[in-house]
Formats: structure tokens, C-alpha cells, sequence
């Protein structure tokens, strides 16, 4: 069992982060913000995957005022994404808003702070800050040091003026597209500070690429107990990202949600098109909201002994294949029309 490291508790529009609360899950929308109809479109599709908390980016005074009808209508917390501009912070809090990431020290002078960080303790707005190894201070850059210490550092300083404005409401994410440097920045900081953690691996790539690296680098983290909210960054529909997140959550047993699907590798026994009966399967009970493990095995030899564990499965055969029921037979099926028939069964075993 993970022993999950003790961390701070805050609250992002009710739902509860840190301590032995649930690791969240979130995203981040890639609309304009200031279009509230695909914003909204896009947050509807990404809650009904599972996302949990969502972030936009708000580049302008027009997606400040963007935010509030959308914050209206978000099933979820939205957290606004702010560089630089203390105003924009103020109006988006003033909109609804339920948390902000804005690094402090890039705000400006120290009055600009100090009316940001007065607005969020008013309306009880969690901060996270969010350093980037590749957006860096110029002299901790110039230093001869690992990169992850001198994230660590960057954070360091933000927190400090956080906390000397009597403000403790503070979320971390220290990220970098380097896996290695990302999960030493992270382990160092959660030895210093108690505050949550947001995990990611930034700029992680494309599907395949950035799911691998992703999950290497979260997952260790997990592993070792450390990290509050995950995001998978992706060079895709953030949707995946969800999806994604979930999968290395239940892969650790750290949550459960949704279908745990397991299915074999391909060889030479196959006397059905495994690969594509696989694939159509998974996205077929992708949105099914059962804690249940379906299984697509290649063979009989795969399927009702090795799967035998799974709630439901597939055996396929020669132009055919067998549903299975923890490991026992309950019907034999031609192959076209097996998904369907298999489809039928788990709904109406499980409604």
C-alpha cells in the first residue's frame, strides 16, 4: 500500500486537496477562453471523462470577463491561468473564479501583490505556483547547480512572498520536459514544504511519446507517495489527458473509476483480429462508470483461464470467440457480431 506524504489541505471550489483527500485529476481547456460556447462545450466533455478540476488560460481583459459566465456554468472548478498581469487576476477572482495560477514574483511591485493575494484570502482563492524549468530566473539560471534545485529555488522564492503577505493557501507544480529533472525537483521540495503538490511532466509530446514519459515520471512520483493533482500534458485532445490520468491512477491502485481493461498481447494462437477488437472494446466502455475489469484475450488458452479473474471478457477463436463471465463460458459468438452481443451482455449483467 502507498503511503501517501502528509500535505496541507486546501479547497478548490469544494473539492478538497491534499492530506488523504483523492488525487484530483485535471486539465487544461485549449479554446480561446473568450469563446464561452466551445470553452463550455469542451469543459461538458472533458467532466463527463472524468476531469475534475479545469484551468484556461485568460490572456486578456476579454477572457477575464469571459470567465464568469463560464464559471457559471462549469459542472467543475475553473482555475484561471495568469502571467504577469495582476488585473487580470483581480477581475477573474471577482468572476467566480475558484483558484489562480500566477507566480507571484512575477507580478510586479509588492502593492500589486499584496491586492491580489488581499482579493484570494477575501474569497478563499487557493494560488498554485507553477515553475517551468525552461522559464527560470536569469540568475538562477547563471548558477552551478542541477536544474531541479534551482526550480526548487524559483518556487522557494515565490512561496516566501506568499507567505509574508500571511497567505498559506498555496499549490506547487514544479515541471520540466526532462523526466529524470522533474522528479528530483519534486522529491526535493515535498523533503521542504507541506503544501500540495501538482504533478506533471511538461511538454511531455504527442500521445504516444508523452503518455510514456508522463507515466514514468508521475508514476514514480505516486509510487513514492508524493503528489495531490496530476495532469498529463499532451500534444492532443485534452480529453486524452483525462483518460490518461485515470489510467495511472487505477494502475497504482490509487483510485477506481471506470472499466480496469486488460487485454493480451498479440501472437501467433490469434484466430481473430485481435487489435482492432481490442481498440473498439476499450472505446465502447470508455465512459461506462463501473468498477469492473473487461478482458479481450486472443485465444482460449488467454482467455477464460488466464483472464479468469476478469468480470467479463472475450476469447477469440477461428472467425468467432467466447464471452466469459469470471472465467466461465456464457455464449459463443461469430465474430462480427461479437462486440455487439458482448456490449449487451455486460449492460444488462451490470444495470
Amino acid at each position: 500500500m502507498i503511503k501517501r506524504r502528509f500535505s496541507k489541505i486546501i479547497e478548490i471550489g469544494g473539492v478538497k486537496i491534499g492530506g488523504n483527500n483523492p488525487i484530483t485529476v485535471q486539465s487544461m481547456c485549449n479554446t480561446d477562453t473568450r469563446d464561452i460556447k466551445s470553452t463550455l462545450n469542451q469543459i461538458a466533455e472533458l467532466t463527463d471523462a472524468g476531469c475534475e478540476l479545469i484551468r484556461l488560460a485568460v490572456l486578456n481583459k476579454d477572457a477575464a470577463e469571459a470567465v464568469k459566465e463560464i464559471v457559471k456554468k462549469s459542472k467543475i472548478p475553473v482555475i484561471a491561468d495568469i502571467h504577469f498581469d495582476y488585473r487580470l487576476a483581480l477581475k477573474c477572482i471577482e468572476n467566480g473564479i475558484s483558484a489562480l495560477r500566477i507566480n507571484p514574483g512575477n507580478i510586479g511591485k509588492d502593492e500589486f501583490v499584496k491586492l491580489v493575494v488581499n482579493s484570494a484570502k477575501k474569497h478563499n482563492i487557493p494560488i498554485r505556483i507553477g515553475i517551468n524549468a525552461g522559464s527560470l530566473e536569469k540568475n538562477l539560471m547563471d548558477l552551478s547547480i542541477p536544474l531541479y534545485e534551482k526550480m526548487v529555488m524559483s518556487a522557494m522564492r515565490h512561496i516566501k512572498i506568499l507567505e509574508d503577505n500571511d497567505f498559506d493557501q498555496i499549490k506547487i507544480s514544479l515541471k520540466s520536459s526532462d523526466v529524470m529533472t522533474t522528479i528530483n525537483a519534486y522529491r526535493l521540495m515535498a523533503e521542504k514544504v507541506d503544501y500540495p503538490l501538482h504533478l506533471g511532466v511538461t511538454e511531455a509530446g504527442t500521445l504516444k511519446g508523452g503518455l510514456i514519459k508522463s507515466s514514468v515520471g508521475l508514476g514514480t512520483l505516486l509510487a513514492e507517495g508524493i503528489g495531490d493533482t496530476i495532469r498529463v500534458s499532451l500534444t492532443e485532445n485534452p480529453v486524452e489527458e483525462v483518460y490518461a490520468g485515470w489510467q495511472i491512477l487505477k494502475s497504482l491502485g490509487i483510485r477506481k473509476k471506470g472499466v480496469n481493461f486488460i487485454s493480451c498481447p498479440t501472437c501467433g494462437r490469434c484466430g481473430i483480429d485481435l487489435i482492432s477488437l481490442a481498440k473498439a472494446t476499450e472505446e465502447k466502455f470508455k465512459n461506462f462508470d463501473k468498477d469492473i475489469t473487461i478482458a479481450v484475450m486472443g485465444c482460449p488458452v488467454n482467455g477464460p483461464g488466464e483472464a479468469k479473474h476478469a468480470d467479463f471478457g472475450i476469447a477469440g477463436a477461428n472467425g468467432e470467440g467466447y464471452i466469459f463471465k469470471k472465467g466461465e463460458i456464457v455464449a459463443r459468438v461469430d465474430e462480427n457480431n461479437l462486440l455487439d452481443e458482448f456490449v449487451k451482455i455486460v449492460y444488462a449483467e451490470t444495470s
